[in-house]
């Protein structure tokens, strides 16, 4: 299983949210370039990145500064956040990004992500953020009437390799993982499963790694000290 430390940008600053909630934001770190340097260091092989802003303009608020890490580290860099169009993809996949994630486009704009895919491959990946099982778009400030087991069924159809699930009302949190939509979400399509919001501790990425699932982001509970990065990469077998 695979550990990707995360880092989320907001108005060029390494922040956390709570629950997805913008009126929450704290910064947790000073330097994107740093920190990601730091985890590099502790044996990370790839970095979860997101432009906050991005995600709620639909635009690369922050491109400069997820272009930097990944010309500054040796990390493999998945960024997400506003990227609505081909020539957003092509942009971050063309300057040193391994993966982009899309994620209001699969919902509103389906054609995009088929397009993505078929250019692409697994450098496409589709992130499926829910709120009581719906999922939300807009920097998850539209939830609409979609569910996540559905939308990831539409999404493996069209091609999708990877998909990031993040349970909302756990993101933040430090209250563990919600396993059981994970592992039906895991067992409904064939797609590598990236499990988001909630990892506390070892336990958390243990159960993840007993059941199956291919990858684990951790933010808050990296930068609160409840998890060790370099304990979590030990927990979870050999990176790829």
């Amino acid at each position: 299983m695979i550990i990707l430390p995360a880092i989320d940008i907001k108005d060029g600053r390494c922040v956390r949210l709570f629950k997805g909630d913008f009126g929450t934001v704290e910064q947790v770190a000073e330097d994107p370039v740093q920190t990601a340097g730091e985890f590099e260091a502790a044996g990370a092989k790839w970095l979860h990145m997101v432009d906050l802003d991005g995600a709620k303009d639909a635009a690369r608020v922050n491109r400069e500064i997820f272009l930097s890490v990944a010309a500054g580290t040796g990390l493999k860099v998945e960024v997400g956040g506003g990227i609505r169009d081909m020539a957003a993809v092509e942009d971050y996949l063309s300057h040193g990004i391994e993966r982009v994630i899309l994620g209001s486009a699969a919902v509103k704009n389906p054609a995009f992500v088929k397009e993505a895919v078929k250019a692409y491959g697994a450098h496409i990946v589709v992130g499926i953020d829910a709120k009581d099982e719906r999922v939300a778009c807009e920097g998850w400030l539209d939830v609409g009437e979609v569910h996540y087991l559905d939308l990831a069924r539409a999404m493996e159809q069209i091609g999708v390799q990877t998909i990031v699930y993040t349970d909302i009302s756990k993101d933040g949190t430090l209250s563990g993982p919600n396993l059981s939509q994970l592992c039906a979400i895991n067992r409904a399509v064939s797609c590598d499963i990236v499990a988001s919001g909630g990892i506390r501790e070892l336990a958390d990425i243990r159960a993840l790694r007993e059941n199956g699932l291919y990858g684990a982001i951790c933010g808050k509970s990296l930068y609160k000290g409840t998890l060790s990065l370099r304990g979590a990469l030990a927990e979870a077998g050999a990176q790829e």
